[in-house]
């Protein structure tokens, strides 16, 4: 068994702490930025673990949508920013469908 350390856990972080100290409060431009890149980092890794349950390659997804396999590449490796457009581009190529709500 083990024992915890009742004075280390009170001393521990929250994660909400940690994201205010680290990229600023809610609503502030560096957290607003910080959100929003870890959200297209989340949509490009449920969009590439679609491609590989498919056993599609990049490059063949690179094709169904008219775009090269670096292009593909980059976006699931976040290196640059997805469009929506783009994004509903991949979606439709696997045969994927999304709903929006709003409110």
């Amino acid at each position: 068994m083990i024992k915890l350390d009742e004075k280390k856990l009170a001393g521990l972080k929250t994660g909400s702490k940690h994201l205010a100290e680290t990229y600023g409060e809610k609503g502030t431009p560096s957290r607003e930025e910080f959100e929003a890149k870890a959200k297209a980092w989340y949509y490009a890794e449920l969009l590439r673990d679609e491609r590989k349950r498919q056993k599609l390659t990049q490059q063949q997804l690179g094709e169904r949508i008219g775009k090269k396999r670096e292009y593909i590449s980059a976006l699931e490796q976040g290196q640059t920013d997805m469009q929506l457009s783009t994004f509903m581009l991949i979606a439709n190529a696997l045969g994927l469908r999304f709903s929006l709500v709003v409110g």
